[in-house]
């Protein structure tokens, strides 16, 4: 029993080793090198950057707290914001460029070529690498993007196979109808086709015609800009992709690249445009940013993912998901509204919609900017449909890339009924409700009667109706015109322009400028970042309840010796955050304790 005690009190002890002095040991050491991180590496005095896009992009910089600690790819308004640095930074002397092998967010590319197009336009050299193009996605928009460079290299060996775009899709109708599960949905309109998948077995006419029109722009949008920086015809540019595949040394004989070459030489060879002792450097580890200028100020808000009711907070740390959390973007906007040093918003939107009720309060502080009279400048990202839409709609003016995905002004809701699938595994569902009969709607062992059917239909009309009235009124729009526009369709940026659903065509720069106008503001601006974490261990100070000093110390222990233990403890305090807030947390997670 003694040496049992003795065993417990020293592991005891280990404990508070561990827990307590190491991290008090290594603190000073892990602040400077958490403050070296921060500041970056020094680039060399002649840099060639390189942007490696294979990693993948986001929008908008993450609001995961450990993106600071490696991983993940780059952002868009990172990636502009630096470039727009290096045109006049006299150490960058050119950028290289490892391109993806398939396709990539086609209003990433574009907004990524008007950077690139201005880059250069500063006399220095850009190159883009490829180790080949192949059948996946948006592939011509990554074409796109290599050809805005100037100087197009691909591996020996490898094939141009670039010819087109397709979108496969997988419908569930006849695996619902073998096992027993019903989707009981209600769309609006017949192009809402989110939900098309569960319900058919095949596109309807709807979903088929409006696939192909947006698909057909982006491709055409694509071909046009790339024939435009090959300095092709369009004509023979559409010839020369839609003839493919080809071999790299094909490519090369159709003027689709400019060199066949491994991306060593490739990048020996911009490092000898660069001139004497320049180095390639990675572009994440350039932490110049664009001058802020000295002028007015203008508020920047961003706003990427899906719309949810609440706020951040809770949930593990590592999680990479984005969100758009209702209450931080509205008090966001209302902070800028009642600034009085900020004169205009920019507010950046890259969502495929969401909660309506959280769209609607977003909205809602949107409107209360404007009446504060701040003008609101919306700048679409990647996509900006459904709810996206719904929260730029009213905005002072709408600026987006050709290829943004935006529209869907339209709502759907349901059920999966799964009473038959259960039964057939021996599960009996039974349902006891006090009240009225919709109180049992949404049970999932039968689907709706004929009175919640009756009941759920009226209410998906009225959230309808009710978009189709702030689209109108915001785009000062006759409502039968909108909804001849609505119908739930998903149209392109540039054919949103053409229907007066957006207001000119560009990306967040071509914002900036915009709210500069409707400001009356004349030369340079500051831009603010407004909403979202000052740093990342402020948003887990939030998160936990606990001083950012002790979670600086526990994550970069975490980061320098690969312990899972540090993230098990993070995780442990942020559900007794959660108790604390009157959530029920079941069980606490042990996933990392495993690893």
């Amino acid at each position: 029993m003694k040496q049992f005690l003795l065993t417990i009190a020293g592991v005891f002890v280990g404990l508070v080793l561990f827990m307590v002095i190491m991290p008090m040991i290594l603190i000073f050491g892990i602040v400077g090198l958490a403050q070296k991180s921060a500041e970056g590496p020094t680039t060399p005095s002649a840099a060639v950057l390189q942007l490696d896009l294979r990693t993948g992009l986001t929008d908008q910089d993450p609001q995961n707290p450990f993106a600071i600690f490696g991983g993940g790819g780059h952002s868009v308004i990172s990636v502009i914001e630096k470039l727009k640095a290096a045109e006049k930074d006299d150490k960058v002397k050119g950028v290289f460029v490892r391109l993806p092998e398939g396709g990539m967010p086609p209003a990433a590319a574009d907004e990524l070529r008007q950077a690139f197009i201005r880059f250069r336009a500063s006399g220095k050299p850009m190159m883009a690498h490829s180790q080949g193009l192949y059948p996946s996605g948006a592939v011509t928009s990554t074409y796109m993007l290599a050809a805005a460079t100037g100087d197009v290299w691909m591996q020996p060996g490898a094939a141009f196979q670039a010819t087109g775009m397709a979108v496969e899709d997988m419908f569930f109708k006849r695996a619902f109808d073998k096992y027993g599960v019903k989707a009981d949905f209600e769309q609006r309109k017949e192009y809402k086709n989110a939900v098309n998948p569960y319900l058919h077995d095949d596109y309807t006419p709807a979903h088929k015609e409006a696939q192909l029109s947006w698909m057909g722009s982006i491709y055409r949008t694509s071909l046009v800009s790339a024939a435009a920086d090959r300095k092709l015809a369009p004509q023979a540019m559409v010839a020369a992709i839609e003839g493919g595949p080809w071999s790299a040394s094909q490519a090369l004989d159709r003027k689709l690249i400019d060199r066949v070459g491994q991306v060593k030489e490739a990048s020996d060879a911009l490092l000898a445009k660069a001139g004497k002792n320049a180095k390639l450097m990675d572009f994440e580890d350039y932490t110049a940013k664009a001058s802020e200028g000295s002028g007015q100020t203008i508020a920047v808000i961003g706003a990427e993912g899906a719309i949810m009711t609440g706020t951040s907070g809770g949930g593990s740390p590592f999680g990479g998901d984005t969100t758009v959390w209702s209450d931080d973007v509205a008090k966001a906007i209302y902070d800028a509204a009642e600034d009085k040093t900020v004169k205009a918003i920019v507010f950046r939107v890259s969502s495929p919609g969401g909660s309506d009720t959280a769209s609607e309060q977003i909205l809602a502080a949107v409107k209360a900017a404007r009446a504060a009279g701040k003008p609101v400048v919306v700048s679409m990202g990647t996509y900006a449909a459904s709810g996206g839409y719904w929260i730029s709609s009213q905005a002072d003016s709408i600026v987006a890339q050709p290829t943004t995905l935006t529209g869907s002004i339209g709502v759907y809701g349901g059920k999966f009924v799964l009473g038959d699938a259960l039964g057939r595994f021996g599960v009996d569902v039974r349902e006891t409700s006090v009240g009225g009969d919709y109180a049992g709607a949404f049970g999932t062992q039968a689907g709706f009667d004929q009175g919640q059917k009756a009941a759920f239909g009226g209410w998906m009309d009225t959230i309808y109706e009710g978009f189709v009235k702030r689209v109108a009124e915001g785009r000062k729009m006759p409502a039968e015109k909108v909804r001849e526009l609505a119908k739930g369709r998903v149209w392109t940026g540039a054919q949103a322009r053409q229907l007066g659903l957006v207001d000119r065509l560009g990306g967040f720069y071509d914002a900036v400028d915009e709210a500069k106008r409707l400001a009356g503001i004349k030369g340079d601006v500051k831009l603010k970042v407004m909403g979202g974490p000052k740093s990342p261990f402020e948003a887990l100070e939030r998160m936990f309840g606990v001083s950012s000093a002790s979670l600086k110390t526990l994550a970069a222990a975490a980061w320098i010796f690969g312990d899972p233990r540090a993230e098990a403890v993070m995780d442990h305090m942020a559900e007794t955050r959660l108790r604390e807030r009157g959530a029920t947390v079941l069980s606490p997670r042990y996933d990392s304790l495993a690893r």
